[in-house]
């Protein structure tokens, strides 16, 4: 069985410029998700997807493979999953089959060997999909609203019943950018993840952070920063 880890890596940005190179706490942000890949022994080979040379260039000094990532399959409102198929159909024809294709975003540098271990493990025969999850910071049964027709504020989504208490509302929970596993025939043969057996994986909020602003960089080099000063 073997395992190939994808990175996909444009080098546009609405949220932050030139995000996936951003410096975060000395490092170019895609570095994280390349030193954690290159340290899992699961991993047979590493890909980096992307259409900026200056991506390509850093990536490269890492041993790792780059897929040159066609224009169309990289603007703002590009679907990634296209991009997988393309990474997918590359990594065939150049180095035949696989069995787990793992994506590690570069959005997600807190993550740790172990929860992508843990997606690579829990994925089997009966799960087409395994993402990862975290504790939502609001919940749709209880304190999340929306307008309705008239211009009122209601909750997102109604219960026959009142709740009053966080507690009582069904567990939700937030998805994370900390690694994906799935089947590549799965990729090439549906159009979403949803379209087959989903299973999750919970991380702690901690190692869950998703970059896509500037807030979010400041959080993660403080959290970066506390963690080397308890070492």
């Amino acid at each position: 069985m073997k395992t190939f880890c994808f990175i996909f890596a444009r080098g546009g940005s609405k949220g932050i410029i030139k995000k996936n190179i951003r410096p975060l706490f000395g490092l170019p942000l895609i570095s994280y998700s390349l030193n954690l890949a290159k340290e899992i022994s699961e991993i047979d080979q590493i890909f980096v997807s992307t259409d900026c040379d200056e991506i390509a260039g850093l990536a490269s000094k890492y041993g790792v493979n780059i897929i040159k990532r066609p224009a169309n399959l990289a603007e703002d409102n590009s679907p990634e999953w296209l991009a997988w198929v393309h990474a997918v159909e590359y990594a065939f024809e150049k180095y035949g089959s696989f069995t787990k294709f793992l994506s590690l975003p570069t959005t997600a540098p807190l993550r740790s060997k172990k929860d992508v271990r843990n997606c690579l493990e829990k994925f089997n025969s009966k799960n087409d999909v395994i993402l990862t999850m975290t504790d939502a910071n609001r919940n749709p049964w209880f304190n999340m609203v929306k307008k309705n027709k008239e211009g009122l504020i209601e909750l997102a989504i109604q219960s026959n019943e009142k709740l009053f208490r966080r507690q009582d509302a069904p567990l939700v929970y937030d998805l994370t950018t900390v690694a994906y596993v799935l089947h590549p025939n799965f990729i090439l043969e549906n159009k979403s993840i949803w379209d087959g057996n989903v299973h999750g994986v919970y991380v702690p909020k901690e190692r869950a952070i998703d970059i896509d602003s500037e807030y979010d960089l400041k959080l993660a080099e403080y959290l970066i920063k506390k963690k080397n000063l308890k070492i």
